[in-house]
């Protein structure tokens, strides 16, 4: 009956709800995404290790950013501009 992270993962719909972030506005849920999926991927990619599991943060940042903050900040991430702590 557990449910593995990949199962997880594979049967995501959309992204669930966060106590951190009660309201209706999401702003700060993307963009905290955002930043967790990054994170996560620095984070296991220096120790060497499989970076799926922060493939969660990529599907949850994708369901609620628009698209256009996304490819803004993916070039900023690029460029070093980025405002946010990676």
């Amino acid at each position: 009956m557990a449910d593995t992270v990949e199962d997880k993962i594979k049967n995501y719909r959309t992204a669930p709800f966060d106590a951190r972030f009660p309201n209706t506005n999401q702003t700060r849920n993307c963009f905290q995404n955002y930043l967790d999926f990054h994170r996560c991927n620095k984070a296991l990619s220096s120790k060497d290790q499989d970076v799926a599991p922060c493939d969660w943060y990529k599907r949850v940042y994708k369901s609620l950013c628009p698209m256009s903050w996304v490819q803004k900040w993916d070039e900023q991430v690029e460029s070093g501009s980025f405002p946010g702590k990676i």
